[in-house]
């Protein structure tokens, strides 16, 4: 297996694998910084460990995605689930939902996944997110993600993921399968960074003057302005008026209705009309 150092999958989850006692010790760890923790259990003698160790959460891996029986067992923990569907159809997550939910968990987070490292842009298809919010409205959706950089994660915030996956490496040159399209620390905080910003730039929705528009708004937009001065009880003509900057006078839309209006003051030529202008 490629820059794994091993011939196996047996191997290498065997070089890899942890004990109870440091998986106690990363989850204190954890508690003592202020950080969420939990695991990936891929049998049932796995989410006892991590029960014993006061988990919070299960998270999934796309290989158990359809092992029903599995998912049985991790729903009646009563806890969150994050369930990451790589290499399923809609139909497949359906069943896995269905399953969890008759265990009477519904706790349930969705990712989109592909099982492919790295993934490589093409094969990303982030419209089967979308898809999957469509087919679980009542359920959060995210995304799962083993491309070689953090762009597809932002895509996906943009797209609306709730939730966002994706490896994290000491060292992209490492050895072992995942750390070259795992972040590392810098580009990690590049990523929680941008999403943040993504956040404070999706705004309300509503289409409005932005508050730091309010002065531009004024100076930039135009107004119906005289061409000539005019006096007293003068009558305005089409030849009169045009529209210029600022916009802080009658709004071009009315121009059209200002012939034939008579004025009751005194004004000079490009004079901003305002209707108290008007008789």
């Amino acid at each position: 297996m490629e820059n794994t150092g091993v011939t196996s999958q047996f191997e290498l989850f065997r070089k890899y694998e942890i004990g109870h006692e440091l998986h106690e010790a990363v989850f204190r760890y954890a508690e003592e910084h202020g950080l969420d923790w939990f695991s990936s259990p891929s049998h049932e003698t796995d989410v006892d460990l991590l029960e014993k160790c006061g988990v919070g959460a299960h998270k999934v891996g796309s290989d158990d995605a359809v092992n029903i029986p599995f998912l049985r067992y991790l729903a009646r923990t009563g806890k969150p689930i994050i369930l990451s569907t790589g290499m399923s159809t809609l139909e497949e997550v359906r069943e896995s939902v269905a399953a969890i939910k008759e265990a009477g968990n519904d706790k349930l987070i969705l990712l989109h996944a592909i099982t492919s490292y790295p993934t490589h842009p093409e094969n990303v298809n982030l419209g089967a997110m979308q898809t999957m919010m469509e087919a679980f409205p009542d359920l959060d959706v995210g995304y799962s993600d083993h491309t070689l950089n953090p762009v597809a994660s932002l895509c996906a915030v943009a797209m609306g993921a709730r939730v966002i996956e994706r490896h994290f490496t000491y060292d992209k040159a490492a050895d072992g399968p995942d750390h070259m399209l795992s972040a590392d620390p810098a580009e990690m905080k590049w990523l929680v960074d941008a999403i943040r910003a993504f956040e404070v730039m999706k705004g309300s929705g509503r289409k409005e003057p932005a508050a730091s528009e309010a002065t531009t708004r004024l100076n930039n937009r135009k107004s119906v302005v005289l061409n000539r001065p005019l006096k007293a009880g003068d009558v305005i003509s089409a030849g009169d008026i045009s529209v210029k900057r600022p916009g802080t006078g009658i709004e071009p839309k009315h121009l059209e209705t200002l012939a034939g209006r008579r004025v009751i003051r005194d004004l000079d030529g490009d004079a901003v009309l305002q209707w108290g202008d008007l008789a």
